[in-house]
């Protein structure tokens, strides 16, 4: 049957209710809490209806449980009331939406006579959700379920179909595995700029900290250490040996560096170094130091060698995308949904 895809004519209505409830929990004060209750909705919205789907009703209650931990988020972000209602708005829409589809997953699931969740995996579940929200006592989650009107028998089943729900999500991801490589050179060839890279160099350094050290005395000890390095000695070791940065047990190794990244006193030095050299003694205010490029990379576009398995990741997660969204709108296309 084609889904009802009428717009809700109590939309706004429905949101500012879901807006009440939200001010009337404890979680934060919320922009326009004044105006929300100054509405004056009237109560029968209390156990509303906002879609109904495969014969379940999606309820305002729902909707509340659903968008209650996200509306300090929300209200981060908001710059005014305005945005604010625009976001919660629209973050009403995609729960509504996420409850439809997770419905219609479940059914899809259960056409399979054979597909069964072991009551095991259930259980489990239940228990873990005991120990970790609960802190394990049995009569606080019992008071729980009396909060929400469930019974252990509804909760099971709500436990049940979560399960499902997460598992054909899965299946839906994991059957996209492979990019032939032509798709690959395509997206290389239509998006290089995107693969550019700075100058950047893998740095080790040699610190030392200048304390009450004249110039003079700071340039000498450095010059003593590069003295050592032209004298075949290796840079990590000397670092572990005598340099005072944090990283000396690492051989004063800091990774790859971008030139945009460092002061010029270190990029400029660095960045004319090639792979395996060092730079003599540089004195700054903090201290001496001597800089050593482990290796290079020198600013361009990466070679489609560099950039294949990440380019690989990208399509794979494309691809995943879209075949979900068609899969889900086959779903709903089958479906009876109904919106309020």
């Amino acid at each position: 049957m084609t889904p009802d895809r009428q717009v809700p004519p109590f939309r706004s209505a429905l949101l500012s209710f879901v807006t009440l409830l939200l001010v009337s929990s404890p979680v934060l004060p919320v922009f326009g809490q004044g105006q929300a209750a100054a509405d004056g909705l009237d109560l029968r919205f209390a156990n509303g209806i906002a879609a109904i789907v495969e014969g379940k009703v999606i309820t305002v209650e729902d909707i509340r449980r659903e968008i209650s931990p996200l509306v300090p988020q929300v209200q981060r972000e908001a710059r005014n009331e305005q945005e604010f209602n625009q976001k919660l708005e629209a973050l009403q829409d995609d729960i509504i939406q996420n409850l439809i589809d997770r419905e219609l997953i479940v059914k899809e699931f259960r056409k399979d006579e054979k597909k069964k969740i072991p009551g095991s995996y259930v259980e489990n579940q239940i228990a873990e959700t005991q120990i970790t929200q609960f802190e394990g006592d049995r009569s606080k989650f019992l008071a729980y379920l009396r909060s929400r009107g469930l019974t252990l028998r509804e909760y099971r089943k709500e436990v049940e179909e979560d399960i499902i729900y997460g598992y054909m999500r899965q299946q839906q991801r994991k059957s996209q595995s492979t990019v032939s490589p032509v798709k690959i050179e395509e997206f290389y060839n239509e998006n290089k700029d995107r693969f550019f890279q700075e100058d950047e160099a893998q740095l080790r350094l040699i610190q030392f900290t200048r304390g009450s050290l004249a110039d003079a005395e700071l340039q000498a000890r450095a010059e003593a250490v590069y003295e050592r390095l032209k004298a075949g000695e290796k840079f990590e070791d000397l670092a572990r040996e005598i340099s005072q940065d944090s990283r000396k047990v690492k051989g004063g190794d800091w990774g790859w560096q971008k030139k945009s990244d460092l002061k010029a006193e270190f990029s400029e030095p660095l960045f004319l170094l090639k792979k395996g050299e060092y730079t003599r003694p540089i004195l700054t205010p903090e201290g001496a130091f001597l800089l050593y490029a482990e290796d290079r990379k020198f600013a361009g576009i990466q070679s489609i060698d560099n950039v294949r398995e990440q380019i690989e990741r990208i399509l794979l997660q494309q691809s995943a995308r879209q075949s979900q969204e068609r899969w889900l709108e086959r779903l709903r296309r089958n479906g009876y949904v109904k919106h309020f």
